[in-house]
């Protein structure tokens, strides 16, 4: 009952943060504000919700921010330009632009013709509870460490597999590999990958340095890269089972459930995956580390 409290504490907040984002949709939205209701950090909560609502906060703002733009547009009572201006756009140009992104149809075009227009409906969040599986995690303190091996910029993808990081890795030797592995010392064991996010807002199409690694105290070689990473403290997940069903579980289950019911709020610093595949490539040992920090009971 606790954890069940705990829980629905949590949504609750979150559900006011949707509240105040649908009371100004036609104002500035500081995503700082948002988490201050959802008593989090800002880099928790804009994590949380994109692992909640399977996007990006900035992008659920402009999608109903253009959802309720297009009402407008179809109804007449506004020029397209103080459309536009309502809604945070400094020109006409930039709001059709926008508009045809969502939409596929211009503002203009749109008025003109009634055309049917997409719509984000609202977001709210609630409590579910069902028979669930228990999750194996562990809480570590770790000392200072290196990711070492092989980086690559890549943009950040939601759904599917993200052609980008596959083309990289398929591009690095198994010499190079095979030099990398030896060079794991300590927890998690051998390859890793580790992401480093570079725009906060999580938007799909930002950038992320990708490493393909491993962990340990030794500097890199000169042909390799390295991230340093400080001390700190680690939530350690484990999963098993079908690949990758087994994978999307687990990140689900971390947000939506281990981390609203324990007191641990991510911070800032890489995500690092470990999984190991069996020979036919269908079922998955997987370990996650996130970087966490304990928040008051």
């Amino acid at each position: 009952m606790v954890i069940a409290r705990k829980e629905a504490g949590m949504l609750e907040r979150l559900n006011q943060a949707m509240e105040h984002i649908e009371a100004r949709l036609d104002q500035p939205i500081e995503a700082a504000e948002l988490a201050r209701i959802a008593a989090t950090s800002e880099y928790h909560f804009r994590r949380l919700f994109s692992a909640l609502a399977g996007m990006p906060l900035s992008e659920y703002i402009r999608r109903r921010r253009l959802t309720v733009a297009g009402a407008e547009v179809l109804a007449g009572e506004r020029t397209l330009l103080e459309v536009a201006v309502r809604y945070g756009y400094g020109s006409g140009e930039a709001f059709a632009r926008a508009f045809r992104a969502v939409h596929g149809v211009g503002p203009g075009e749109a008025r003109r013709s009634g055309a049917a227009l997409k719509s984000q409906p609202r977001m709210s969040f609630r409590l579910v509870v069902e028979g669930s599986n228990s999750m194996q995690y562990k809480v570590v303190e770790k000392d200072e460490f290196r990711v070492v091996g092989k980086k690559a910029r890549v943009p950040v993808v939601y759904e599917g597999v993200n052609p980008a990081i596959a083309a990289f890795i398929k591009s690095i030797g198994q010499e190079t590999v095979h030099r990398i592995h030896a060079l794991s010392d300590q927890q998690p064991e051998g390859i890793v990958s580790a992401s480093v996010l570079h725009d906060q807002s999580r938007a799909e199409g930002s950038e992320l340095d990708y490493y393909h690694g491993v962990v340990t105290g030794a500097p890199a070689p000169d042909d390799m890269d390295e991230l340093a990473v400080p001390a700190g403290t680690w939530a350690v997940f484990d999963s098993s089972g079908p690949f990758p069903q087994a994978l999307q579980f687990m990140w689900r289950d971390v947000f939506t459930e281990w981390f609203p019911s324990n007191p641990y709020r991510s911070r800032p610093g890489p995500e690092i995956l470990r999984t190991r595949l069996s020979q036919d490539g269908t079922q998955a040992d997987a370990q996650l580390w996130i970087p966490v920090e304990r928040t008051a009971v």
